[in-house]
């Protein structure tokens, strides 16, 4: 009974502690998303117009993973990813991830499903002192000839796997990026980025939560 005991307070213990966490992301977010939207257009570097399921443009990017459970491997993931909203230099995009792993000794399918909000140009906050604003040299220090093209950017992910807590059941996912896009022609650009997740998997009849770095390169239409 008493062993019966402590595992119901260690479960009570690591789902308060998830709830806090993702309690936390919701807050960093809504505060990201009232900072954007609070900053002029000059600022972001876009005309603030609000844009409700613009659609496009889509996404499609392959990643490279490193994870620390189900499996501790090097693998590919798969992703596609449309934009719902849009308003200036703030855009919420929906993202669909897919990664698969098969072995003679294990077969693991994941499937991701989360939101994507990004500040794009989130740089130019810094356009400051006018004789020579700080962004203009991050620019020109990160991007060189590029720096007029380079669209650099921060975001947050949130959103669930399958499976989850067990086979059956979602779990949770959140995370961050960063990343950059380069428009190559009107409506086409090379988008590269860094993400870290963690998100809760079932892998071999067992539950935890793996913690993920993701290098992610595709493009945008």
């Amino acid at each position: 009974m008493w062993r019966m005991n402590e595992a119901n307070r260690q479960v009570t213990r690591r789902l308060n502690g998830s709830g806090a966490v993702i309690t936390a992301v919701s807050l960093w977010l809504a505060g990201l998303f009232t900072l954007a939207l609070a900053l002029p257009p000059t600022a972001a570097g876009q005309e603030a117009v609000l844009d409700i399921l613009p659609l496009r443009p889509f996404n499609f990017d392959i990643s490279f993973n490193q994870r620390t459970f189900a499996p501790q491997a090097r693998v590919i993931a798969a992703q596609v990813g449309v934009t719902a909203l849009r308003y200036g230099a703030l855009e919420m995009r929906t993202v669909y991830q897919y990664y698969s792993h098969h072995t003679p000794t294990f077969v693991t399918d994941q499937h991701s499903l989360f939101l994507n909000p990004r500040w794009n140009n989130f740089i130019d906050v810094l356009d400051f002192p006018r004789t020579r604003p700080i962004n203009r040299i991050i620019r020109h220090v990160l991007f060189g000839p590029l720096e007029e093209r380079a669209v650099p950017y921060v975001g947050t992910l949130i959103g669930g796997t399958l499976p989850g807590r067990s086979q059956a059941s979602p779990g949770y996912l959140y995370g961050g990026q960063v990343g950059v896009r380069f428009p190559v022609a009107r409506g086409f650009s090379v988008d590269m980025g860094l993400q870290y997740t963690r998100f809760e998997i079932d892998f071999k009849d067992k539950s935890d939560l793996s913690q993920q770095w993701l290098f992610t390169i595709g493009i945008r239409l």
